[in-house]
């Protein structure tokens, strides 16, 4: 792509209000799809779409600009990752980006995108789901408190540590050989259910209610499946973490008290972590088949990052098979190590999970492409939503969401960074109209994971944890630095975008207190 100014490309960022801007068309090439009238074929321009208010905004134009002056041997910007994926063919309403928007493979993270299924010419692509399928945050309540935890909360810390493995490479303790893989890759968490490593109402509190039927475990390559054989239960490294959280503002009473959480001081549990080394290899192993995909059928693309097939294509098909059984993988995984914190905690205070109240609220999927029906043009249309570094947040009265939340929408988890907070959300009918039902995910990154470690000290940051009073257990010291508040956004201005344009509405905001990363 030639090389342009960064005020040549200020000419298509439009400012819709305070916290909308659109990327028009002409952008980058080509930023128009077809669609299939019911009569003939015509073209529907598309544009993007970024949701980001003045507090940090500039992390995410300045990106642009530096990208314009300096040029960029790795990813691009994330506005021109943006502008894109809204000329891939078959996408309709925007292409669009959350306030936590960062450069990514393809897609930005932190885009979501929808593709028309009644076009012959839709396409799916691994770089809209990511690498880690199903990276998805989970949250369970329990009927504790701050005063309960602080005597052996350095205890407790070391015992999750202990009983939860974590770090690259790290193996899983539950047991798993290759047949009870392939029914975990199949069946979800219907499989943890079935194993006795969850409970009934857990399923009913997960998206897709922990299983894409979709899957099928013969789309996994044997590289995959061996990659993902000894990570069952492991928390992995990177930004994933488990987080014993306190309830630190209510700012819906009714909406959080519906999530079982009714009071400051109450102690939650947050895992975030997704389908480890066997999710990576799905993708990884789809990219080299789509890249046959374009040539054999002429797909244009302006990134090669944006490799891609048609949904309907063998090659689409497969991919769609192979990554439901990835997020099957990564909702096993999440439940086996919510059956291992269940056990530390009930150990440590010698009681039972059940006694204490130690229910999943919900869980959420970040990096995924689903099928979903939403209004388009006036009428219903089913679509292929790649959700990547992004939250379904499905509004009140929708079928797909628990009969707990039908009044209150769909919970939606925001993790914050280490040692920052955390918030629940919930939901929103203009979220459903303008994002396909969907929000942000977490902070995103405002800086590479070099640069962090290379600005930061070690020993700083842990010094600002401890004076928070916050308990770790890291298994690398340079994750440290890698996940320090610093390299991040700050969350808070990420989810008063969010909920300012209503795409999504606060419920309750977490504080951490034991931190347990890789």
């Amino acid at each position: 792509m030639a090389s342009r100014s960064f005020d040549d490309d200020k000419r298509f960022i439009e400012r819709i209000d305070k916290v909308r801007y659109r990327i028009k068309k002409g952008f980058v090439p080509d930023m128009n799809c077809f669609r299939q009238d019911l009569i003939r074929c015509i073209v529907r321009n598309v544009d993007g779409m970024i949701y980001v208010n003045d507090s940090i905004k500039d992390l995410i134009f300045e990106e642009l600009e530096q990208h314009c002056t300096h040029g960029s041997g790795g990813f691009l910007p994330a506005v021109k990752q943006i502008a894109n994926v809204a000329s891939l063919p078959g996408i309709v309403g925007h292409s669009l980006g959350m306030p936590d928007i960062h450069s990514g493979y393809g897609f930005s993270i932190g885009n979501v995108a929808a593709f028309d299924t009644e076009n012959p010419k839709s396409i799916v692509s691994p770089g809209g789901v990511g690498f880690d399928i199903n990276c998805g945050v989970r949250l369970l309540r329990t009927n504790l408190t701050e005063k309960d935890i602080d005597p052996i909360k350095e205890t407790l810390c070391q015992s999750l540590f202990d009983h939860i493995p974590v770090g690259v490479g790290s193996k899983g303790v539950i047991p798993m050989g290759t047949k009870a893989l392939d029914a975990a890759l199949e069946l979800g968490l219907d499989w943890s259910l079935r194993e006795g490593y969850a409970w009934v109402e857990d399923k009913e509190h997960c998206e897709e209610y922990g299983r894409m039927l979709n899957a099928d475990p013969s789309k996994v390559t044997e590289r995959a499946k061996k990659r993902g054989l000894p990570q069952l239960g492991t928390l992995g490294a990177g930004n994933h973490y488990l987080e014993v959280q306190v309830v630190d503002e209510i700012f819906n009473p009714s909406a959080a008290k519906k999530m079982g959480v009714d009071q400051i001081g109450q102690i939650c549990i947050m895992i975030h972590s997704g389908s480890r080394g066997l999710g990576h290899q799905v993708a990884t192993d789809a990219l080299t088949g789509m890249e046959k995909a374009m040539a054999r059928d002429k797909i244009q693309i302006n990134d090669k990052q944006l490799a891609c097939a048609h949904i309907n294509s063998q090659e689409g098909q497969d991919y769609l098979a192979g990554m439901a059984a990835a997020a099957n993988f990564a909702w096993v995984n999440r439940q086996s190590m919510t059956f291992l914190a269940r056990q530390t905690f009930a150990k440590a205070f010698n009681s039972s999970p059940d006694d204490l109240d130690m229910h999943v609220i919900y869980d959420v999927s970040h990096n995924i492409a689903k099928f979903e029906e939403h209004v388009v043009d006036g009428r219903p249309k089913k679509l292929l939503v790649h959700r990547k570094g992004a939250t379904r947040a499905f509004p009140p009265h929708h079928p797909l969401i628990p009969v707990d939340y039908q009044f209150t929408g769909q919970p939606v988890l925001i993790g914050g960074t280490m040692g920052t907070s955390s918030y629940v959300l919930t939901g929103t009918d203009i979220g459903m109209r303008e994002t396909f039902g969907s929000t942000c995910h977490g902070a995103g990154r405002s800086c590479s994971r070099n640069k962090s470690r290379n600005n930061l000290s070690y020993q700083d940051v842990l010094t600002n944890l401890r004076d928070k009073g916050i308990s770790i257990r890291i298994a690398s010291p340079k994750l440290i630095m890698e996940e320090a508040p610093e390299s991040y956004k700050d969350v808070t201005q990420v989810i008063e975008t969010c909920h300012t344009a209503g795409i999504s509405q606060k419920s309750f905001k977490l504080r951490p207190i034991a931190v347990i990363k890789g």
